[in-house]
């Protein structure tokens, strides 16, 4: 499913967070967000997963667009990993992944068998299966996240957003996932705070900086020295991976005489 963000402005209290930004992504295309903290990645995002209306702009799903639909409608089309989540009461590992399926379920029904088996997939996906009868409270930060990410999974969305999908994840884990949602087939867009692993397994980057996109490429070409002193404030040395040949960034600090 082809995501296309046209032109959206997002206004919170007086305050524009986001100026006019568009992007697109082709069905299947892994695309990432990256900037400093604060840049508007999160509140752009949100956008997309319908926790926020634009204040001017569209986002369209082939052409649709996506906040005219239905809740459900929605939810069907696109699944998220919000970068936090809340859950006040202690639902089991398989109860939070079988959430995921209420869209697809009718009127005020109970999980199907269906379900049941979606939900024991989406968890063996993501590498925890063993954590299905735990309480999600009692899990650490990085099984929690693994967690969330199968919840988005079992909705069998066409579309996948996920900010800071690697929070709290072991590097393992980290690889795991990002190659998971490299070969999930879907449309995926996330924020990503390591420009190594964005620059590793997204198809495209934008840059942004103050709520603009500033720069939008492969990212061989939007990671450069010169970029990342002005917008990141750091020195960076780009090498090449000597397996995947993927560009990977050594840093030290910018000083502040150069």
């Amino acid at each position: 499913m082809k995501v296309e963000i046209d032109a959206v402005s997002v206004e919170i209290a007086g305050a524009r967070l986001v100026h006019e930004a568009s992007l697109a992504a082709d069905s299947g295309q892994v695309i990432g967000l990256v900037g400093p903290n604060g840049s508007g990645k999160s509140t752009l995002l949100r956008t997309v997963y319908r926790a926020l209306r634009p204040s001017a702009g569209r986002v369209l799903l082939d052409g649709e667009d996506l906040h005219g639909l239905t809740a459900r409608e929605g939810a069907r089309r696109v699944g998220a990993l919000p970068q936090e989540t809340v859950s006040e009461f202690d639902f089991t590992v398989a109860e939070v992944v079988g959430m995921g399926r209420l869209p697809h379920r009718r009127g005020f029904g109970g999980p199907s068998p269906e379900d049941a088996v979606g939900t024991e997939a989406a968890l063996a996906q993501v590498g925890a299966a063993h954590l299905a009868g735990r309480g999600f409270l009692q899990l650490s930060g990085g099984e929690k996240q693994r967690v969330l990410i199968a919840r988005a999974l079992v909705q069998r969305p066409q579309v996948l957003v996920l900010d800071e999908p690697t929070n709290h994840l072991d590097i393992a884990h980290q690889l795991e996932v990002l190659a998971l949602v490299r070969d999930s087939g879907l449309t995926v867009l996330t924020a990503l705070h390591d420009l190594n692993l964005a620059a590793a397994h997204c198809d495209l980057l934008h840059v942004i900086e103050g709520g603009r996109i500033v720069t939008s490429g492969p990212p061989g070409e939007v990671l450069s020295a010169g970029l990342l002193a002005e917008v990141f404030g750091v020195r960076a040395h780009p090498v090449r991976h000597p397996v995947t040949g993927a560009v990977q960034l050594l840093f030290d600090r910018l000083s502040t005489d150069s």
